[in-house]
């Protein structure tokens, strides 16, 4: 009964891996006689799990969506990354998601061991999260596409983009993308016959069409490395610096921003990736400690323009290079007001401040 009640749970588990299952690969996966294996999917019927089947030769098992969610089976890294990844949802841009995120963490939390709990608390007591700042992205629209990408099924939808009338759009889902505040969709486009990107929070009413396709090769390195390229954002630069302070400290000064390595108790290596110079050049002065640049050169450079900046402020000041029309070397005063012309707002007009016009 043990083993019985074992190779259901690992049925379980396989069938929550997969949307599809050939009726023999899933057997010899079990080491069970296809016999055996339709015995086990009607034990996991009974327990309430909605297993659809299929005959022929493209037949198979899937586990369907029913009218409750089942329990699902997790492995020790899969239960604390979804409590984490919970956790990071209540900031994520989606609407609706905050509320039933937290929900969701406290009873994910609840029945973790002991031991996933100390790691979840952990990591989310390192990790610093910003709550998104781009467009809100509805939470249906965003798993209406992730499923349409998972499953290789074509997905239809109306998309406005920036300036331009709504238009109709079939296209064969490949990733979602979340990149500088926004999220995106990349896929290839049938209408027109090539590669886009698309903002989620543009698109209209996205439905799954139930026709599947064969993935086509995406013209770029990733799906990241195409909208990258797609939206004309300029490649990043990785900028690397050794600071002299506990690691600790460096992570409280740059958050999720940074990827802080120790090296020992007062010494550790910061890597930060930005599209500008000048934020990791204003990062690293925030930190309050002494640093050493480690690459790239350009980055180099820039920290000693900034330098050479900062010195020639502290020196006397220069005089104006241009002087004013009356040859002084400050802006001309304005006349005397009329005494009988103040306000007690000041000078200028009645009921108005001098340098805005007044509302009438």
């Amino acid at each position: 009964m043990a083993n019985t009640s074992s190779r259901t749970l690992r049925l379980l588990s396989l069938l929550q891996t997969h949307r599809h299952w050939p009726g023999m690969e899933l057997a010899d996966r079990l080491g069970v006689s296809e016999r055996t294996l339709r015995r086990d999917v009607d034990r996991l019927r009974e327990l309430g799990y909605p297993v659809s089947a299929a005959r022929g030769t493209d037949g198979g098992y899937q586990l369907a969506s029913g009218a409750v969610l089942p329990p699902l089976l997790l492995d020790d890294e899969e239960a604390v990354a979804l409590a984490v990844g919970i956790g990071d949802a209540a900031q994520s841009g989606i609407a609706g998601m905050q509320e039933a995120s937290l929900r969701a963490l406290t009873k994910v939390v609840r029945v973790l061991p002991p031991r996933l709990r100390a790691r979840v608390d952990a990591l989310r007591a390192m990790t610093l999260s910003v709550a998104a700042s781009g467009p809100v992205v509805a939470a249906g629209v965003l798993t209406v596409v992730a499923q349409a990408c998972r499953d290789q099924e074509r997905l239809r939808f109306g998309y406005t983009a920036r300036g331009a009338a709504s238009t109709d759009r079939e296209v064969e889902p490949y990733r979602v993308v979340a990149l500088g505040g926004r999220w995106y969709l990349v896929a290839y486009d049938l209408t027109r016959h090539d590669w886009r990107s698309f903002r989620l929070d543009r698109l209209i009413e996205p439905a799954a069409t139930g026709t599947r396709f064969r993935p086509r090769p995406l013209p770029a390195e990733d799906a990241a490395a195409f909208v990258q390229a797609a939206s004309g954002a300029p490649a990043p630069y990785q900028v690397e610096a050794l600071v002299h302070a506990p690691a600790t400290r460096v992570r409280q000064a740059v958050g999720q921003w940074g990827t802080v390595e120790p090296l020992d108790h007062d010494t550790c290596r910061l890597t930060m990736t930005s599209t500008s110079l000048d934020w990791p050049t204003q990062a690293l002065g925030n930190i309050g400690a002494e640093f050493d640049v480690l690459g790239p050169p350009e980055f180099a450079a820039h920290v000693q323009e900034w330098g050479a900046r900062f010195t020639r402020a502290i020196r006397t000041p220069r005089q104006p290079a241009h002087p004013w029309p009356d040859g002084s070397d400050s802006e001309p005063r304005p006349p005397l007001a009329d005494p009988g012309s103040m306000s007690p707002m000041g000078p200028g007009p009645s009921g108005s401040v001098a340098g805005h016009g007044s509302s009438g």
